[in-house]
């Protein structure tokens, strides 16, 4: 179905939650290009939903993991190493701000909520490249997912925008730091897609028709479209890139008003 072939490449993605989410888009497209795909799930609330997409997938498998739970990423990938024995990419694809710290004033944002949206939207990158490297023996490719509220501000993004700077800051110093090891590590950062974790987002509708209406391409974009850019970085396609923040936004972001 693309002419890029994944055959005889494994992976495990982070962040799939529902048939909707942009994780799953992903996912799809790499196991159309022939890889084979680990997921996890947060919790046991999750876990029916993320196995029932699994197994429409040829050859996946499923295994819990909460991403603010050291233990529960150690075990991860000490079982991903005894299925798949290595990896050829990892896909982050977490985020998670309280809906209050979304809202209303930036310098409201308490504590326990920053550290909260920073930890899980963030941080988790860490915990899981540093396990997936040894994986990734031949080399890899590591994708994260970020949002244009990293360089702007965005009514009723907050908090969200601050851990996505943050989270592309360690795409760089990740980049540099496993680059010797040949592994790649990039994100995409996508236009606003109608999934339903971005329903959460005050104003969101506004959002998705300003883009549209001011994005040189006139539209918004398709979750294929990330999807199939996902696709190029987690191949060898894209073996010269490393440490970028690709926009996939209709052009969006070279616009200034």
């Amino acid at each position: 179905m693309y002419p890029i072939d994944l055959a005889g490449k494994k992976g495990i993605v982070f962040g799939v939650a529902n048939d909707r989410s942009i994780a799953w888009a992903i996912s799809k497209v790499l196991s159309d290009a022939g890889a084979q795909l680990a997921f996890t799930y947060q919790n046991d609330r999750l876990k029916d939903r993320v196995e029932k997409l699994a197994q429409t997938l040829d050859e996946s498998i499923t295994l819990e993991c909460d991403a603010s739970n050291d233990d529960q990423i150690s075990e991860v990938f000490n079982k991903i190493k005894s299925e798949f024995g290595e990896i050829s990419f990892l896909v982050h694809s977490i985020a998670f701000a309280n809906r209050d710290d979304l809202q209303g004033k930036f310098s409201d944002t308490g504590r326990e909520g920053f550290r909260l949206a920073l930890e899980i939207s963030a941080f988790s990158l860490l915990p899981l490249v540093k396990h997936a490297a040894p994986l990734m023996s031949n080399g890899g490719s590591v994708l994260t997912m970020t949002f244009d509220a990293s360089q702007k501000v965005y009514p009723g993004y907050n908090v969200m925008g601050t851990a996505k700077a943050a989270l592309e800051h360690e795409v760089r110093q990740l980049a540099s730091e496993f680059g010797a090891e040949k592994i790649r590590v990039n994100a995409i950062s996508a236009g606003p897609l109608d999934t339903l974790a971005a329903r959460g987002i005050s104003g969101f509708l506004d959002m998705k028709k300003i883009h549209a209406d001011k994005a040189p391409l006139n539209r918004n974009i398709t979750a294929e479209e990330v999807a199939k850019t996902a696709l190029f970085l987690c191949s060898d396609m894209s073996s010269g890139i490393t440490g970028t923040i690709i926009p996939v936004d209709a052009g969006y972001h070279i616009m200034a008003i």
